[in-house]
């Protein structure tokens, strides 16, 4: 089964999300999920060094007040998902351009998905700055990338040029405003991070759809 998955490193909703799929995917043992993971940048024109954490929460949502109750929701959801994440270590909110240019190199690979997870957890769990270079490297060689491809991918191979391609051109063909978003067999859509029940009808669609026993 084909799920296209749409998001952003740093989206503390994207990192909900995406764990939620996975504990759907885990009710439909017999499926056989291909995932293929597409950049969409909530702040393309961040500097390359990234800003102040709090900083940026406070112009995105408007007030230092604001962002503080945003953030205080998605603590709390992610508390009740079991799902581990201290908001209180990051302290940059990185360009995530170049992250997104590991990724489609690690996809070429099949090492997509660990890398995925690791940028998460280095960002949400261990408030590590997945803007510098020096970390994702680490990161990419962790999740069993080839150490020489991924400073050649670092260093500017063409994928900068790409990730942003893909970001803007996906972002305006399917109208995308916000993530995460998930599509099956590009055809089923479900937006946000629903709760693991929401994706299970969805699973079952596509799954008829291609004529998998789910």
């Amino acid at each position: 089964m084909l799920i296209d998955i749409f998001s952003d490193l740093v989206c503390p909703w994207c990192y909900i999300g995406v764990n939620r799929l996975a504990r759907a995917l885990g009710e439909r043992p017999k499926l056989r999920p291909q995932q293929f993971w597409h950049p969409f940048l909530l702040s393309p024109n961040l500097p390359v060094a990234g800003i102040d954490s709090a900083l940026y929460h406070t112009i995105r949502f408007g007030s230092r007040e604001r962002a503080r109750k945003m953030m205080a929701v998605v603590e709390e959801t992610a508390e009740r998902d079991g799902l581990p994440l201290n908001l209180e270590r990051i302290s940059r909110t990185p360009n995530t351009l170049t992250a997104h240019r590991l990724v489609l190199l690690a996809e070429t690979t099949d090492h997509g998905e660990t890398l995925i997870q690791a940028l998460f957890s280095a960002y949400f769990v261990d408030g590590l700055d997945i803007g510098d270079p020096g970390v994702l490297l680490a990161l990419a060689e962790a999740a069993g990338l080839d150490p020489e491809q991924s400073k050649a991918c670092l260093a500017g191979d063409g994928r900068q040029d790409l990730a942003r391609f893909q970001a803007e051109v996906h972002g305006h063909q399917l109208d995308l405003h916000a993530v995460p978003c998930f599509i099956f067999e590009r055809r089923f859509v479900l937006a946000g991070a629903q709760e693991p029940v929401a994706f299970l009808p969805l699973l079952d669609l596509a799954a008829g759809d291609t004529g998998i026993a789910a």
